[in-house]
């Protein structure tokens, strides 16, 4: 569009204070700043909206204008609300340089105006929307101005009509276009993110277009910027963690220059991931250090001291030390050769933020360290309330596996498992220890549950275990060594499974009849196998104590 045809809108309430000769310029986009110095973000043909911030005294005006001129910009358009009146010092730089000046009337917003321009602009609209989505993405890596993955969305929708939202792995919302209307419902962002996971353990470059009901989506992975779809050497390592952009278009007859631009946008939305990672990585080391104090049996004063230091850090403002729940998990691979405690890290800083909740922040008060296969999250709360039925509020083992079961599986597909454990609550650094033991004790518990995701709370486990944490490690290995090695290793030397047949004859108290239905056993055949258990362990299974003493050793193992 040309400069001359703002002047024909009224409802822009412009008017033209200097440049009635280049009026024929023509407006390729447009811009809002109040930067002394915006050219590193223009790249030629915008028509710029200005509120005066920048200007102190009237020997700023040359410099800005000049600036504007050297970038190749289309037009000026000042803002009367600040001052009243455009300056007289900035209509003269104007005119020396030629540059088209209008005045905005205070009533008008520069929403409005941008809104008109972006809109009037045809032709070329999505070779101007490459130079919008190209400014902003040079805006976000340089700081916060560009507004967030929101901004490019809403770009998206007012150029392209194109309704767009980004989703995490597990199907949270974390932005939309304002033009997408309400968001979507959580089954279908669920149900994107599980195709798009289970489209990318192909290796299949996207999108990956997914009909549901009678929409068609394309789904664009967001990866880390300036990592190339190859750079990863497997793609385990992120397919659980990357961000995906849903799009409701069937992009299977785009031209590539359209394919092009949207993957493009992926490349800024990636800017923004990455400063939130890169934030992360205080919360992670005060994570590592507490978790590394606790391993080690410090002093609870000194732990006590490191979490006075973490509760600001994750929770600003708070006047009281909070109470703290422990989520540890585990991410296993069939192959192995893979570590898991990485993935697990990125899963779990995703996983434990409310999916219910909208944006890129709501992480920003979860601290997660890892060690070997294993991630292990210190969880903050505010306040412990408690519910109807007398147990304390907080994060629950159900809920959390609701919420990522299937996308989860499917970004699993058949060769990796995903257990979680939660703790109970505790309010000191005393309880620390044991809660990191009780969350490591219920992930135990759900990885002995069928399914490629599975989750148990401290609920689940019984008195028995929650004193276990207080048994010092090495009295545990050798009790369980004295009792089960023997069996491991006949089992280990002939195929005999007397560890799983103790464990089934145990979970049936005692039963011949139900052990040996479970296990598809004639009753003789089960009574030779416990007879060969006791032989081996000099233990008798028709006795209270040593029943409690094998119970006790498999629970520890």
């Amino acid at each position: 569009m040309r400069l001359r045809a703002l002047l024909d809108t009224d409802a822009l309430g412009l008017r033209l204070l200097g440049g009635e000769n280049e009026l024929d310029r023509t407006v390729r986009g447009v811009m809002t700043t109040d930067l002394r110095d915006p050219s590193r973000y223009l790249s030629g043909g915008e028509l710029v909206l200005t509120g005066l911030a920048w200007r102190r005294d009237a020997a700023d005006s040359e410099p800005f204008v000049r600036l504007l001129v050297q970038a190749g910009v289309a037009g000026l358009a000042a803002g009367e609300a600040e001052l009243g009146n455009v300056p007289e010092d900035l209509v003269v730089a104007c005119v020396r340089h030629r540059l088209p000046l209008f005045a905005v009337h205070e009533s008008v917003a520069f929403a409005t105006i941008t809104e008109h321009v972006v809109r009037q602009v045809s032709g070329e609209r999505a070779g101007d929307l490459a130079a919008v989505v190209d400014r902003h993405r040079r805006m976000m890596t340089s700081g916060p101005a560009g507004g967030g993955p929101d901004v490019v969305l809403d770009l998206l929708g007012s150029d392209l009509d194109l309704r767009a939202w980004v989703l995490s792995p597990t199907g949270r919302l974390i932005a939309g276009s304002k033009v997408a209307g309400p968001g979507l419902p959580a089954d279908t962002c669920a149900k994107l993110a599980a195709e798009h996971l289970a489209a990318a353990r192909t290796g299949r470059r996207g999108p990956h277009r997914v009909t549901l009901g009678s929409s068609t989506y394309s789904l664009f992975p967001v990866r880390s910027s300036g990592r190339s779809p190859q750079a990863s050497r497997d793609v385990r390592e992120t397919v659980l963690s990357d961000w995906l952009l849903a799009v409701e278009a069937d992009a299977g007859d785009w031209p590539e220059e359209r394919l092009d631009l949207l993957r493009g946008v992926t490349q800024l939305i990636a800017v923004e991931r990455d400063r939130r990672d890169a934030a992360r990585t205080v919360r992670r080391r005060l994570a590592q250090e507490v978790l590394e104090l606790v391993q080690t049996g410090a002093a609870p004063a000194e732990i006590a001291a490191r979490l006075r230091v973490a509760a600001p850090v994750l929770l600003p403002g708070l006047g009281a030390a909070p109470h703290w729940q422990v989520v540890v998990a585990r991410v296993e691979w069939q192959d192995g050769g893979l570590e898991g405690g990485p993935v697990a890290q990125s899963l779990l800083e995703e996983i434990l933020v409310d999916p219910s909740a909208t944006g890129p922040e709501p992480s920003d008060r979860i601290a997660v360290a890892h060690t070997g296969d294993e991630a292990i999250a210190l969880v903050p709360l505010p306040a412990v309330s408690t519910e109807h039925d007398g147990s304390e509020a907080g994060i629950l083992a159900d809920a959390l596996l609701e919420s990522v079961r299937d996308p989860l599986s499917a970004g699993l597909d058949d060769d990796g498992r995903v257990t979680l454990g939660v703790s109970a609550s505790v309010h000191s650094a005393e309880g620390l220890r044991g809660a990191l033991e009780e969350a490591r004790h219920a992930r135990r518990v759900a990885a002995a549950r069928a399914g490629r995701v599975c989750a148990a709370g401290h609920q689940e486990l019984a008195s028995h275990v929650l004193l276990l944490p207080f048994v010092p490690d090495d009295v545990r290995r050798a009790f369980t060594a004295r009792l089960l090695d023997p069996l491991r290793d006949y089992d280990r030397r002939h195929r005999a499974e007397l560890i799983p047949t103790l464990e089934a004859f145990l979970d049936c108290d005692g039963s011949w009849t139900r052990c040996a239905t479970r296990l598809h056993l004639h009753v003789n055949t089960l009574r030779y196998r416990v007879g060969r258990i006791e032989q081996l362990t000099s233990r008798d299974l028709s006795r209270l104590e040593d029943k409690l003493d094998f119970f006790l050793a498999l629970r520890m193992s």
